[in-house]
């Protein structure tokens, strides 16, 4: 099985390096602008989009350009990275998979790749990497870099500069050693409850942002006093920035913790297909039907964004291909107003927040496991190819499977 993986660290470079940096970084944004005010300048004319080639012999005459040469001074890979990312934005929107490409702005999201691995060299005995016209950069050595390096990619966050070292290697299909299928209901009171057919586990929400939420707003409002573009505006602005990274990391923490103990303890996780863009759309409206509760649903909003699902779950796909587990998507309409003994579904089964009563045979349990329950079910009947009848979602691909072997078949008829 083909496993690629990154491993990111934070560089230390010199003061010379970290001009180069900025100015690399500023010249990849140019470029990236550049084309894009092409390409609408292009489509206002009725002209055809430019694909990546054309638009690569563009970049050509900007490097040439006296106005523009000074983007000679750049590594040429990196600039027509930026070229490919725009081509692959438009991709994307033209699938309908994103929205229109947007023009970048300094400070907001500064990186660049060095795509040929031929130009990078990694000398992990002494901490350092070399990267064209930056030389040999020095890096905080945490972990042990395995495989191949395919490329790497230099970002800058909260002030600091960051280098993310992708590589490829060949391992053995994973077999995975526990029979158990999971069944995994998200939410914010309860962050995540599991149900594997014996025992419930529930992990409870961290809550990263209302940690920090009041230092946050206060250092915002400094920032919002002072001089914009001044020093001491710039000055809160990293302090801003400082707080933001330290949310991030903390829910970034939390989740590869537990999504790397729920696919190495199951062989079959089954997870609901939720819409996390559109649960935590603003109820604002518009000024003819302006929404209803928008305070309410803002606190809402803020709450299920809080929890990072998203991004849980994307850890838990590419974690249980390398645990050589399974993860199945499956329906989320009303898993927790099911009842999990007799099938009856009504909304008036969950009475409140965390309390199930079935209207039927009466069944009470906790709203979260039971949704546990049904997702587990669900998850196994679709794996099956017995989908419940009472489903009435069609399910499009819910199935994800890895790219391991045919063993896991086996393993999933198994997890009971």
């Amino acid at each position: 099985m083909l496993r690629r993986q990154a491993f990111k660290f934070r560089i230390e470079p010199t003061g010379e390096q970290q001009r180069k940096l900025r100015q690399f970084a500023g010249a990849c944004r140019f470029v990236f602008n550049k084309a894009l005010a092409l390409q609408q300048a292009n489509r206002e004319a009725g002209g055809k989009f430019i694909g990546y080639v054309a638009m690569a012999r563009q970049l050509t005459a900007w490097r040439n350009d006296e106005e523009t040469s000074w983007l000679k001074e750049a590594p040429v890979h990196p600039l027509q990275h930026a070229l490919k990312d725009l081509d692959r934005a438009y991709q994307n929107f033209f699938a309908q998979r994103a929205d229109f490409p947007r023009f970048k702005k300094r400070g907001r999201g500064d990186s660049f790749r060095y795509p040929d691995p031929k130009q990078i060299k990694l000398d992990q005995g002494n901490r350092r990497v070399f990267l064209p016209k930056l030389g040999w950069l020095r890096y905080r050595h945490s972990r042990e870099v395995s495989g191949l390096v395919k490329n790497v990619t230099v970002s800058l966050s909260a002030g600091h500069w960051y280098v993310s070292i992708q590589t490829e290697r060949e391992v053995a299909v994973p077999l995975h050693a526990s029979p158990l299928a999971v069944g995994i209901d998200l939410g914010v009171v309860r962050f995540a409850t599991l149900w594997d057919g014996q025992r419930e586990t529930v992990l409870d929400p961290l809550n990263s942002f209302a940690r920090h939420q009041h230092r946050l707003a206060k250092a915002q409002r400094q920032m919002a006093r002072k001089t914009k573009f001044g020093r001491n505006w710039h000055k809160a602005k990293a302090r801003v920035q400082r707080i933001q990274r330290q949310i991030a990391n903390v829910r970034a923490d939390y989740l590869h913790k537990a999504s790397h103990r729920i696919s190495k303890n199951h062989a079959l996780l089954c997870v609901e297909d939720l819409q996390v863009a559109n649960m935590s759309r603003s109820a604002k409206g518009t000024a003819e039907q302006p929404g209803r509760s928008v305070r309410q649903k803002a606190g809402l909003n803020r709450s299920i964004l809080d929890q990072g699902w998203g991004e849980f779950r994307r850890q838990l796909d590419y974690k249980s291909q390398w645990a050589g587990a399974w993860l199945v998507a499956v329906p989320p309409q009303y898993s927790s107003q099911q009842c999990p003994e007799c099938g009856h579904t009504h909304s008036g089964n969950r009475q409140t927040q965390s309390s199930f009563l079935c209207q039927a045979c009466g069944h009470r349990e906790n709203a979260d496991r039971v949704a546990a329950r049904n997702i587990r079910e669900r998850g196994l009947k679709l794996l099956e190819g017995q989908d419940d009848a009472r489903i009435a979602c069609e399910v499009n691909g819910a199935v994800r499977p890895s790219a391991a072997g045919t063993h896991r078949s086996e393993q999933a008829a198994t997890a009971v």
